[in-house]
Formats: structure tokens, C-alpha cells, sequence
């Protein structure tokens, strides 16, 4: 297969991934940027309400490795379509409910089944695609789940009030059965398991792995400041100094809009510069744009969230593109322990920093991300040394 693919090959699997994996993440964010609204609708509290996000990654996070290791026996299609059915039905089922922590169980049956439509789809690029396209590819794949993010966040916020934020999930879970029915009947016949000549990596030897569990606490500690910092901006911006409506909020997530570009380029950056270089850069660009983003001024907001956002998707981009590039076997396994400690760093990433926002205000949140930065920083110093001395 791997000798076979043209130009045109090319272009039409990566639409059919970039629509699946777009859909599958604007399920994750739509209750984001409405969460003082469902704060006031449901009568709870802050961080009760963000479980209606958190749930979602914490579904996720329990998941991933029961596909990640289907992803490398079944075929793909099934897979898909066992996900898309269930983030469907879930996501009318979200437009119905009344009852708070019925809600909030129905998203987490929604996060169980994400991974069957982004990481088991991520093993089979891997092990479809020739060597020298998976960086950019990937890269790709990380658009997607910008493009994902951001229009789960747009459909949420500009939804409500003209019509109601419920609809939000009607509008998602048409999208997520277009796309699944898609993929059913334009992927390539294949599997995403192991060739013959391969041999398997196992979840244990990963984890014994510096190489590989530094990649993995990479992905953990840079999700959990972004996921925070995204989570708790909505609060922030209804306070003083800003006082903004949830249209306004709403808008500010366009600056997530950069990460769609950014994956492509990175991946190239990487074949040029190396991933580690890059995880680097990234962490700085990251830390310089937390401390912006503390000033009470709405331009200084505005230029640290697209700072913020463009170090977050370089270190992201760069993490996995080096993962499934030096992998012979095992993608599947290795891609779900990616997502797992990703979301698990997310989920308490959101968790903690609701907490540390309802004690002590925003400066908490941003505090608690730049001590973080550690995670990444440590992460890209080891990546850079592995790819100067990769013998070591």
C-alpha cells in the first residue's frame, strides 16, 4: 500500500482525516465557553460545571489504551464506526437532558469513545504512510484537532443566545455523522495493526522507556497549563477589568485559530531543525506569553493567547510527530499512552487550576501553568540530546 499512494491519494485521505478528527473535537469543547451560563442555568458552582469539559477527557483518558490496543489487531473502519455512532447518539442525548449530572454522564460516554476516531486513527496513519510524510501528515492531524477545538468553542458560544446552547450539540453530532459516514466509505482498505516484519512495542516496555515517557509527560504537563488557561478564561473575562458577554468571550478563541497552520509547519520545522529544538522553543514562547496574558489589558490578553496558542501547538506538533516517527511497531500502544497522559494532564490540569481560581483568583491559574513549564522544558532538553546521540 505504502507504494502505491499518489498525490491524489494523499489529499483525499487527509480530508477524510482532517473531517473526522475535526468533528470528533468539537464535541470535547462545546459547553467551554457557556460555562457561566450553565453555571447560572443548572444552580452549581464553577468547578461543578467545568466537569461538563472535564468528564469529556477524563472518558478519553480511561479509554485510550483499550483502543490503542484494538488499534493494533482490528481493522479501522469498524472501529470508526462503533465511535461515530456513540458520539452521535450521545451528543442528541445532550440536547435533551435537563438533569445537570445526567448531562455530565452522557459527555463522559462521549470521551469514551473519542479515541476510536482519533487515536486508532492516528496508529493507522502511522503505519500506512511512507516515513518521510508522516511528520507533515501529522502535523496535519494536529490541525484538525485546532480546527476541531476551535469550532466546538465557536458553535457553543455564538449558538446561545440566539437560539440556545443545546443546539450546539445537534449541530456537532450531524457533523460527526458525516464524517464517520465518510470515512466508512473512503478510507483504503487496511488495518492498522502490525506488518509481519514488525515487532510490537508493549505498554509496560514504553513506560520503562525514558525516550518515550518523557514524550508522554511532555504531552501531560503542556496540556494541563493549555487546558486551564482556556477553561478559566471565560471567568476572567466576565471580571473586572473586562466585564465581557458570551458572544465577546467567545470571540477570543479565535486566536486558537493559529494552531491550524502551525502543524504542517512544524512538522517541516522538525525534519529541519529537529523536534527537540523545537519542543524548546515552544516552552519559551509559552512561558513569555503567561506572563502577558496576567496583564489587565485586553490587547496584552489578546497577543499572549496567540503566543500562547502558537508555543502550545509547536511543542504538541513536535511531541508526536518524533513518537510515530521512531517507531517500527506498536503505534497503536504508543499513541494511546500519548492520549492518555495528554488528557489525564488535562483533566487535572482543569481540575486543580478550578480550585486554585476559586481560592485565589486568575493569577493562581497562570501562576500554577508557568511552574509547569518545567515538564516540556525537561522534556525538550532530552529530546535534543537523544537526537545529537541517539546511540546514548
Amino acid at each position: 500500500m505504502k507504494k502505491g499512494w499518489k498525490r491524489r491519494s494523499y489529499f483525499r485521505l487527509q480530508l477524510i482525516v482532517f473531517s473526522l478528527v475535526s468533528a470528533s473535537f468539537t464535541n470535547i469543547y462545546i459547553t467551554q465557553p457557556v460555562l457561566p451560563v450553565l453555571q447560572q442555568e443548572f444552580a452549581t458552582d464553577m468547578v461543578t460545571v467545568s466537569f461538563t469539559v472535564s468528564a469529556v477527557i477524563l472518558g478519553i483518558a480511561i479509554s485510550i489504551l483499550p483502543f490503542g490496543f484494538l488499534a493494533d489487531r482490528w481493522p479501522i473502519r469498524p472501529i470508526i464506526l462503533a465511535g461515530g455512532v456513540m458520539i452521535f447518539s450521545g451528543g442528541i442525548l445532550c440536547a435533551l437532558i435537563t438533569h445537570l449530572w445526567f448531562f455530565i454522564g452522557v459527555r463522559f460516554l462521549q470521551g469514551l469513545f473519542i479515541p476510536a476516531l482519533t487515536s486508532c486513527l492516528a496508529a493507522y496513519l502511522a503505519t500506512t504512510l511512507p516515513v518521510e510524510r508522516l511528520n507533515v501528515v501529522m502535523g496535519s492531524y494536529v490541525s484538525a484537532t485546532v480546527l476541531g477545538g476551535l469550532g466546538g468553542r465557536l458553535l457553543g458560544g455564538w449558538i446561545h443566545p440566539p437560539l440556545h446552547w443545546r443546539y450546539a450539540f445537534v449541530s456537532a453530532s450531524i457533523f460527526i455523522l458525516i464524517a464517520t459516514l465518510a470515512a466508512m466509505s473512503g478510507l483504503p482498505q487496511g488495518r492498522a495493526g502490525l506488518q509481519r516484519n514488525q515487532r510490537s512495542v508493549h505498554f509496560l516496555e514504553m513506560l520503562r522507556s525514558w525516550t518515550y515517557l518523557r514524550i508522554f509527560l511532555c504531552a501531560a504537563g503542556s496540556f494541563s497549563i493549555f487546558s486551564s488557561i482556556f477553561n478559566y478564561m471565560p471567568y476572567r473575562l466576565t471580571e473586572a477589568p473586562f466585564y465581557f458577554s458570551t458572544e465577546l468571550t467567545t470571540l477570543i478563541y479565535l486566536v486558537y485559530i493559529i494552531g491550524v497552520f502551525m502543524g504542517p509547519a512544524v512538522g517541516r520545522s522538525c525534519n529541519r531543525f529537529g523536534s527537540g529544538t523545537m519542543m524548546l522553543a515552544g516552552t519559551g514562547l509559552l512561558g513569555i506569553s503567561l506572563a502577558v496574558i496576567l496583564l489587565p489589558n485586553i490587547l496584552a490578553v489578546v497577543s499572549g493567547l496567540f503566543g500562547f496558542c502558537t508555543g502550545f501547538f509547536t511543542i504538541h506538533a513536535a511531541a508526536i510527530g518524533s513518537l510515530n516517527r521512531r517507531l517500527s511497531g506498536g503505534h497503536g500502544r504508543a499513541n494511546a499512552l500519548y492520549v492518555l497522559f495528554y488528557y489525564t494532564g488535562g483533566w487535572l490540569g482543569i481540575t486543580v487550576s478550578g480550585l486554585a481560581y476559586k481560592e485565589s483568583g486568575w493569577g493562581a491559574v497562570v501562576f500554577t501553568g508557568m511552574a509547569l513549564l518545567s515538564i516540556p522544558l525537561v522534556a525538550g532538553m532530552g529530546e535534543r540530546k537523544f537526537e545529537r546521540n541517539p546511540n546514548r
